[in-house]
Formats: C-alpha cells, structure tokens, sequence
C-alpha cells in the first residue's frame, strides 16, 4: 500500500518535508501617512491599523524595524485635493515628506510609494475625469511626473496601482530620463474591480465621488486577461508584478508563476484583513492559524512577495 501518511508522522517530519515556507522577508506593511500632527488615526474597518502623522511616524518605523520588517508600501493621504490630483505629484506633498522621514529613521528599510491620484483628486478617480470619462492617455504624464517626485524623495521603489493602459512604459522612459534607472517598477498588473477594496477606501480617503474603477480595473470573471495585463506591464519593463487581491486570485498567481520570471507579489488586501480580524474578534475562528495558512496559500501559488496589513504579527508569530 502507498501510505503517504508516513511523511506526517511527526512535527519534525512535516518540517522536513515541507514544500512552502513564509520568510519575514517575504512581507511588505502598508501604511498611511496623514496631513497634520498628533496622528494616530484608527481605521475603524481595519483592526489593529492606522493613519499617522509625520511627527509620529517613528512610532510605527520603530514597530516595524523592530519586527524584521524590511519593506513599506506607502500611501499618503493630503489635505487639498483637486481636479488632477496634484499633490502626488507635488516635490513636498505628503508621500513625498513621508518617504524621506521614513528613509532618515530606517535608511535600510525598502520604501515602496504607491502611485496612484485617487488619494488626491477631488473626485476620487485613479486618473483625470471629462465628462465622467477616465482620461487614458492624458493621465500618463502625471503619473510618471509623481514617480519621479518619489523617486527625487528618496523611494527605493514605485508602485503604480492605476490600471491605466500603457503607464509602465511611461514611467520607466520618464524614471530613466530623470537618472533614476535603477529604480524598479513593481506594477499593480492584475488589479481587479474588486468588492475587497472596501476597508481601504476608509483608510486612504479615496472612495470615487461618482460611478466606479470598473472601466479601468479588470473583470473579476478574466482570467486570461489577467495573464495579458501581467505580460504587456512585463514587456513594458515592469520589474515585479503585483497580483490583487490576493486569496481570491490565486488562480491568476499560479497561472503566471507559469508564465513569467520576474518576482511576483500577492496583496493581501483590506477586506480579507478585516474578514479575519472581524470573525476572530468573535471568537469563531483562530486568527494566528488562519492568517499563517493564508500566507502559506499565497506562497504556494507562487508570491515571492505579501503585501499584507498582517505582516507585523506574521513577523512576530514566526519569531517565536
């Protein structure tokens, strides 16, 4: 008889056997840098997360640091929004400050600034708006204008999350011409309309005005799309390719971990993490197995990389 139970005898021997592991430095933390001071903001629709001010950003870098993390994803949230979204693009807008605070207090900590102008337009839009219509072509040039602020500012990497056609080519061109050649791209490639989204919109104040994302984020149903997106993001010169969400997609993840060499990330999004924190907080599930599990789930669909909000107690718990 095959007896593959053999191999599960003991604890020391599914150890051995094991085929996927999570790695502190597989985890990217998001964070929220608020306008103002004294900001230590809950979000209520996120357990455990928070928007911060400048002046007390090193409170969170020091939790950070302090649990092994060694990457940022940033999201900046201004006072002053407008029709084109120019504080993203302002050289001493609120990422920008955010990144070099970050950068003067863990020099060693990789930066990753998110782009995108729904944070900062009026509107709530990823991109210019005429007549209720997204601007394509016309937005490209102030995403690769807010690339390369945050790259002046001292980010390590850029991570446009707009789903506009074309911007990874925009952007690498205006991040080479501007000498930042070396500063990679990891691209939001397969960025899905997706109702998981929600938690985050409170976080980063960026809830469309009017309508929805559904005519620039993909399809939940696409599949093959999704590998398309993926592979012109990569032929454009994208440097990792970000699969979001994460758990509902591990289809798309597999599917290009057959596909590409390049690192590929999964997001753990805001509404997975507020599922968790919200089915734990009533006792009806144990949150430290069910997190690892999904972690696991993502590194063996092929992440390289989790961008998760759970990443500081994934840290913890795996230096027990």
């Amino acid at each position: 008889m095959k007896r593959t139970r053999r191999l599960r005898s003991s604890r020391a021997m599914r150890d051995l056997v094991r085929e996927n592991r999570v790695y502190i430095d597989d985890l990217v933390y998001p964070v929220f840098v608020a306008e103002g001071e004294n900001i230590k903001r809950p979000v209520e629709s996120m357990p455990g997360v928070y928007q911060w001010s400048l002046d007390r950003i090193h409170e969170l870098v020091n939790e950070v640091t302090g649990c092994g993390v060694k990457a940022m994803l940033v999201f900046g949230i201004p006072l002053h929004k407008d029709e084109t979204g120019s504080q993203a693009y302002d050289p001493d807008g609120i990422a920008q400050r955010a990144v070099r605070r970050i950068k003067d207090l863990a020099p060693d900590m990789v930066v990753i600034s998110d782009v995108c102008l729904c944070e900062y337009t009026s509107h709530g839009h990823c991109g210019l708006v005429e007549h209720g219509r997204i601007l394509n072509d016309e937005t490209l040039p102030l995403l690769a204008k807010a690339s390369v602020s945050l790259a002046n500012a001292g980010a390590d990497m850029i991570a446009p999350s707009d789903m506009m056609d074309g911007r990874i080519g925009y952007i690498r061109n205006a991040l080479d011409e501007a000498g930042f050649a070396n500063t990679p791209i990891m691209a939001y490639s397969a960025k899905f309309a997706s109702s998981y989204y929600s938690p985050f919109r409170d976080a980063a104040d960026s809830a469309p005005a009017f309508g929805d994302r559904k005519t620039y984020q993909m399809d939940p149903a696409n599949g093959r799309e999704a590998v398309r997106e993926c592979l012109i993001d990569a032929g454009e010169g994208a440097d990792i390719l970000i699969i979001k969400p994460g758990l509902p997609y591990l289809d798309v993840l597999k599917e290009m971990s057959r596909k590409s060499l390049l690192p590929l990330a999964s997001y753990n999004v805001s509404g997975e993490y507020s599922m968790v924190k919200a089915a734990a907080r009533q006792g009806w599930i144990d949150e430290k197995r069910i997190v690892m599990e999904n972690m696991i789930a993502m590194k063996r669909a092929g992440a390289d990389i989790i961008i998760t909000y759970h990443a500081l107690d994934v840290a913890r718990w795996l230096a027990e």
